[in-house]
């Protein structure tokens, strides 16, 4: 029950009370008419120093003031009684140890139902009273003044005031706050986290200091606006939980510093990894798709490498306003996108772009060309197609950039770029960012163009140089392959020939030319018209070795190795020489593959060594494998380990030479191997 006078809301149980008094320590004094002390509390016994024992009954003019003060105070006790008038004032009063202390008194008369008149003195000590006034003037005065927004929150998250400064930066006047949830007020914030974040404090205690937030007031309604949010949980003397002081700073300027830092920060990020992943290798297509990786999700969401045809074919390109620029797809990479991704060009595909179209203006030009929001108009100018655009419509992209791809003074392509998830248009900042990876790229995509151009010519030349032969010649069954290096090396000058001679026999020859290049394939061609003129003449082959030792010698100190064989079908045999090359492979029928223990010789271009002819017998059905040292040698294997894999994978049953061939290159011959591969195995024919 509660007690009477005091009534409680239902629900509600006890109300914890203020602590307010207790801090000022106000106490009650009541006097009958003649002056005597009929009630004392316990403040007054704190206040005045006497008990209640030693004061109820006394006149307190008597024990409470000076004598020089009775005169007064008797005047003033009358005033209250006979008028009913109250006074108030601060009062010097004697405490029971005989010390003074300077009291604020409230007195009033009092009238109980019987119509007896007493005095009650409200009194408190006047420095406790002082500093709470000046507290309050203080606070009263600061958060009135405050540059920074203040706020008071009760507990269910309802403004109960706020100062001018907040009323500024939510172009909110105070009485529109009064009452009012942040949400009500302010919905344009991130509300759910801001309470989410005020229960925590008014739960736990725990301040909530310095927490951004972003987002629109009505002071400025069209831009956002960051702001720092501190909170903190308010309490009386007592404890009691009243609700949350908030502090509010405007620090927009600091947040957009920081949001340009941090683009910075990334814009060289992304610069330093390109530095590092873009132009790992000579090779085009793979130079375009670093690219394309390093672009795609940090710059855009769909990234596209291009190069114009001509560019690509070795000659130089330059558009005139009606012309259309016909351009190769190196590489797309999309993230999330896949009707981008099917509306752009496919790697490899080489398509017509009107002179309308924004990437033939990119190129033409030489300048980039970005439109920050696109609109469905612009989407025709994007597309390859009428179909493309539609694919980008249903994709969702809203901006776009072009940026040309310049090496050397020359514009090779377009670095192609547009975004669809990512929300925000593409920026100054972020043209800077892909002129910056475009400028990087365009070196390593042109170093790439034209070492392929340059590879291309020298694999044309070499392929020009090898012979074609048929499969069977005096009484030998023949199969041969070239495999060049892998795309990111240079073409080497192994060769291989077969050349018919007088009295059905045939010489066999396979050799490698030290170095790569167009010189190596040249020096290469070279060698293999020497080995052709002088195998007419019938020489013994270590005979001939000496004369292309001497040929080779003048040839701009190249040097090579060489096997040349030459194999009799009367005799069942064949005499082979060897120039510093790996020895051959022979099979025979009940016998494990042997590597021929032939003299090695040295390298022909050497000089000054003679070399020796072995000769072997062969019978109907042997096979003699000549190979380059690109087939066998890699930097992780000892060589030994590399011809065990070879006299391995010839053991078993006879099978037909083509696939001996692509059996060999395809397990032994690794794709980045750095070195090119001439292979030639020959079987003996029963005779006729």
């Amino acid at each position: 029950m509660s007690a009477p006078g005091f009534p409680v809301a239902e629900g509600e149980g006890s109300v914890r009370p203020s602590g307010l008094l207790d801090v000022l320590g106000v106490a009650s004094v009541v006097l009958d008419t003649e002056g005597r002390i009929v009630l004392w509390s316990p403040q007054a016994e704190e206040l005045f120093g006497y008990p209640a024992q030693e004061a109820l009954g006394q006149y307190a003019a008597r024990i409470m003031v000076h004598e020089q003060h009775l005169d007064l105070v008797v005047k003033l006790f009358a005033d209250v009684m006979v008028t009913g008038q109250s006074w108030a004032g601060a009062f010097p009063i004697r405490r029971k140890d005989g010390s003074t202390r300077l009291v604020e008194f409230r007195n009033m008369r009092l009238l109980d139902d019987r119509g007896d008149v007493f005095a009650l003195g409200l009194c408190a000590d006047r420095s406790t009273v002082r500093r709470l006034e000046r507290d309050v003037a203080l606070s009263t005065r600061m958060i009135a003044q405050s540059p920074i927004g203040l706020a008071v929150l009760d507990t269910d998250l309802r403004y109960v005031s706020v100062n001018p400064a907040l009323e500024r930066l939510n172009g909110i006047a105070a009485e529109q706050h009064i009452g009012r949830s942040i949400g009500e007020v302010l919905p344009h914030l991130d509300v759910a986290a801001i309470e989410a974040a005020a229960r925590q404090v008014l739960e736990t205690g725990r301040p909530l200091v310095d927490q951004q937030t972003t987002g629109r007031t009505p002071a400025d309604p069209d831009e956002d606006r960051a702001w720092s949010l501190s909170l903190y949980r308010l309490e009386d003397a007592v404890g009691t939980v009243l609700g949350l002081a908030g502090s509010v700073m405007d620090v927009t300027e600091q947040h957009r510093a920081s949001l340009e830092a941090e683009a910075a920060r990334r814009r060289l990020q992304v610069i330093a990894d390109a530095s590092a992943r873009i132009g790992t290798t000579l090779e085009l297509d793979r130079t375009a798709r670093e690219l394309a990786d390093v672009a795609v999700p940090e710059l855009a969401d769909i990234a596209a490498v291009d190069l114009l045809e001509a560019v690509v074919a070795g000659r130089r390109s330059s558009l005139g306003p009606t012309e259309p620029a016909v351009i190769r797809a190196l590489a797309v990479q999309a993230d999330g996108a896949p009707e981008a991704l099917r509306a752009a060009d496919p790697p490899g595909q080489v398509t017509r772009y009107g002179p309308d179209r924004l990437v033939t203006e990119c190129v033409r030009t030489g300048r980039p060309v970005m439109v920050a929001e696109v609109e469905p108009a612009d989407l025709p100018r994007i597309a390859r197609s009428p179909e493309a655009a539609e694919l980008l419509a249903e994709a969702g992209v809203h901006s776009y950039l072009a940026v040309p791809l310049i090496a050397r003074g020359e514009v090779l392509g377009a670095l192609d770029l547009k975004r669809t998830h990512n929300p925000e248009p593409f920026s100054e900042d972020d043209l800077l960012l892909a002129r910056e990876l475009a400028s990087r790229a365009a070196v390593q995509i042109d170093n790439a163009r034209w070492y392929q151009n340059a590879r291309d010519t020298a694999l044309t030349l070499q392929r020009s140089l090898l012979p074609s032969h048929p499969p069977v010649t005096g009484g030998l069954e023949v199969a041969s392959r070239y495999q060049p290096a892998g795309a990111t090396s240079e073409v080497g000058g192994d060769w291989f020939d077969v050349i018919p001679l007088e009295g059905g026999k045939t010489a066999l020859v396979v050799g490698d030319v030290m170095g790569s290049g167009i010189n190596a394939a040249a020096t290469m061609g070279r060698l293999r018209t020497a080995t052709n003129t002088l195998a007419s003449l019938d020489l013994d082959p270590a005979r001939l070795l000496e004369h292309l030792d001497k040929i080779t010698d003048g040839l701009d100190h190249s040097i090579a190795t060489c096997v040349y064989a030459v194999h009799d079908p009367q005799l069942r045999q064949c005499r082979i020489a060897n120039a510093g090359h790996l020895p051959p492979v022979r099979l025979r029928a009940g016998h494990p593959p042997e590597l021929l223990e032939l003299p090695t010789g040295v390298p022909l271009g050497v000089g000054g060594v003679a070399f020796s002819t072995t000769t072997i017998d062969l019978e109907p059905g042997d096979r003699l494998v000549f190979y380059t040292d690109g087939l066998v040698e890699t930097r992780q294997h000892p060589l030994d380990e590399r011809l065990d894999a070879l006299l391995s994978l010839l053991e078993g049953p006879d099978r037909p030479l083509e696939e001996v061939c692509d059996l060999l290159l395809r397990t032994l011959h690794q794709p980045d191997n750095s070195d090119d591969v001439a292979l030639l195995i020959a079987r003996v024919q029963k005779p006729d």
